[in-house]
């Protein structure tokens, strides 16, 4: 027979409101008391029943993470660092579901009954329906990944614009004048802020940006191979390419070892995201590392922190990107000097 919270009150000599608060670490509950109660818990091995705790506080216990889209334009890396960012934050009382918001014909099921917490890692525009429907259900809400103009919410997102500058800037800085952009997938704001920070480069340094090398793609790595083989194919070729994600540069990559070129003999290419594989590719892949896991980490942490308040305020937190020079790129003139 499982032992319960009245057993507990019991020995304790409390009522069984004290011994839940002081189990819950209710600030009404003095210390003395809390240790007491929890050590006379440990001592018989008292396990939670939060299906029944569920129904007394009016809570799920489950935690909603949600992607704009889980099959379309997100990268298994990229899931992979979500997912396991988030979950380290999670306390084990949780159970953490994790949808595409394409999943859903309508939002009828998302309410404050079935999540006492939703963390969106945002791609799109098109997910701000489900941040309203989320927001006026009263459910807690983190966005990462997108940076919103909404004041009121928790918004963690890293700096994509600068973290392709730099990958931009060290091209320029080896010695490269002919440089492309495979774009991500269009309707995703990362894709945009990505190709900012490019552009923003070239301008910078007086580079020319030529418009057939432009090339969108759509974050896979079969995208990325097929506008490698649409840049080799051109008149005049570029001696550089900034992928907007690792999965394109790898596809990028095969694409040119097809072609009967070599990296970075004939093309250099510069991914970003900075995925597990990155460091393994033949040659090592040069590339942005953005920060997922960090991301994620920091809205899991702010996601419990504000499930446990009345009231909290909206805040804007960016998390750094950090460029790693590896082996895909090569300095076309070691005496090239940029004023």
């Amino acid at each position: 027979m499982s032992i319960t919270i009245k057993d507990i009150a019991k020995l304790a000599n409390v009522s069984h409101t004290t011994v839940s608060r002081a189990l819950n670490n209710s600030p009404l509950i003095n210390e003395e008391t809390k240790i007491k109660i929890k050590a006379i818990a440990d001592r018989l091995n008292y396990v939670p029943n939060y299906s029944a705790k569920s129904l007394v506080l009016d809570k799920s216990y489950t935690i909603g993470l949600f992607f704009s889209s889980i099959s379309k334009g997100t990268s298994p890396g990229f899931f992979f660092d979500t997912v396991t960012g988030v979950n380290s934050t999670i306390e084990e009382k949780y159970n953490l579901v994790i949808r595409g918001i394409d999943d859903y014909k309508d939002f009828t099921n998302i309410n404050d009954k079935r999540f006492d917490g939703i963390i969106l890692m945002s791609q799109s525009d098109n997910d701000n329906p489900f941040i309203y429907h989320v927001v006026e259900k009263g459910i807690p809400l983190v966005v990462l990944d997108r940076e919103l103009d909404e004041k009121s919410l928790i918004n963690i997102i890293s700096d994509d614009k600068e973290g392709t500058f730099k990958a931009a800037e060290h091209l320029i800085k080896n010695g490269h004048k002919d440089i492309a952009i495979i774009e991500g997938k269009e309707e995703f704001k990362s894709t945009k802020r990505r190709k900012d920070g490019f552009m923003e480069a070239l301008i910078q340094y007086n580079v020319p940006v030529h418009s057939e090398y432009i090339i969108k793609g759509n974050y896979s790595m079969k995208s990325g191979y097929n506008a490698m083989r649409e840049l080799i194919n051109l008149s005049k070729s570029p001696t550089a390419v900034v992928c907007s994600n690792d999965d394109m540069a790898v596809g990028a990559i095969k694409a040119v070892f097809d072609s009967g070129l070599q990296v970075p003999k004939d093309i250099s290419i510069v991914g970003f995201d900075d995925i597990a594989v990155s460091e393994y590719t033949t040659p090592a892949l040069t590339t942005v590392k953005r920060p997922i896991g960090e991301i994620s980490i920091a809205g899991g942490k702010k996601l419990i922190e504000i499930m446990n308040k009345e009231n909290y305020k909206g805040e804007k937190i960016y998390i750094k990107t950090e460029f790693i020079a590896r082996d895909s790129v090569l300095n076309l003139n070691k005496n090239y000097d940029i004023k």
